[in-house]
């Protein structure tokens, strides 16, 4: 069933409105009449299955028809920073994050990060990022729509996320897999958790060296060098696997 996201200002009582692009998808895409049943999160825990009840030129009317408590989310918050990848990693990349359930990505930029971006470009990737992690929220059945945040550098990912409860950069050059293990194994309900990923060539020795100091702790991905597009996904399928419920 089709799944679509609403702001909680968009629910008055029984009734949902739905506005914005979504009216143009379900008329026209989907072609769905009045009627037709479709699930709505407004990123609550709670998905409501609803009926269409009027389809107008700017907004779809749908009453709720029942509700019920969703376990799609992860107990933990886990932000990616995703050193920027050249060509359409990046969309592939997101996409993965989300259907593994991760709650935000962040675009780093380091110094072999080799995409050049102004700041329209920027702008324009991260509005087309976020584009394809709702869609890819939609396809998982998330309950709520992980955001791509702007590009931050390696200091401003430092400090955005000096007080999470576990932070963590994959390096080649960390030993063994079993201290891996107890990182993972020692995440908790609740905890914020930050995953750094070098992009195409990996960090320099002094980028590491820099989150060593701030409290970011190397661990092992096992005895194989991962791609960049690869690394991230690893680790958040691991903590999938370890907390879902």
């Amino acid at each position: 069933m089709h799944r679509f996201f609403v702001d909680r200002s968009q629910v008055e009582g029984e009734t949902i409105w739905i506005t914005g692009t979504d009216v143009n998808h379900i008329r026209n895409v989907l072609r769905m009449k009045e009627g037709d049943q479709i699930q709505i999160s407004d990123g609550s825990s709670q998905v409501r299955l609803c009926r269409i009840v009027q389809i107008e030129s700017e907004r779809i009317q749908t009453e709720i028809l029942s509700v019920e408590e969703s376990f799609a989310e992860l107990p933990v918050q886990i932000y990616l920073f995703q050193g920027i990848p050249k060509g359409d990693k990046m969309e592939w990349i997101i996409q993965k994050a989300v259907e593994l359930g991760v709650y935000a990505v962040v675009p780093m930029k380091t110094n072999r990060v080799v995409v050049k971006l102004d700041k329209k470009k920027e702008q324009d990737r991260i509005r087309r990022w976020n584009g394809i992690a709702e869609s890819a929220a939609k396809q998982a059945g998330r309950t709520v729509i992980p955001e791509v945040l702007p590009v931050m550098e390696l200091k401003e990912v430092c400090h955005f996320i000096r007080e999470f409860e576990c932070k963590m950069i994959p390096y080649e050059c960390a030993e063994g897999v079993e201290q891996t293990r107890k990182k993972i194994g020692g995440i908790t309900g609740g905890n914020r958790v930050g995953i750094l990923i070098g992009p195409e060539g990996g960090f320099e020795k002094e980028e590491v060296e820099t989150a060593l100091q701030n409290g970011i702790e190397a661990v092992s991905l096992g005895k194989r060098i991962l791609r960049t597009e690869t690394a991230g996904i690893v680790v958040l399928s691991v903590i999938m696997f370890a907390l879902e419920n």
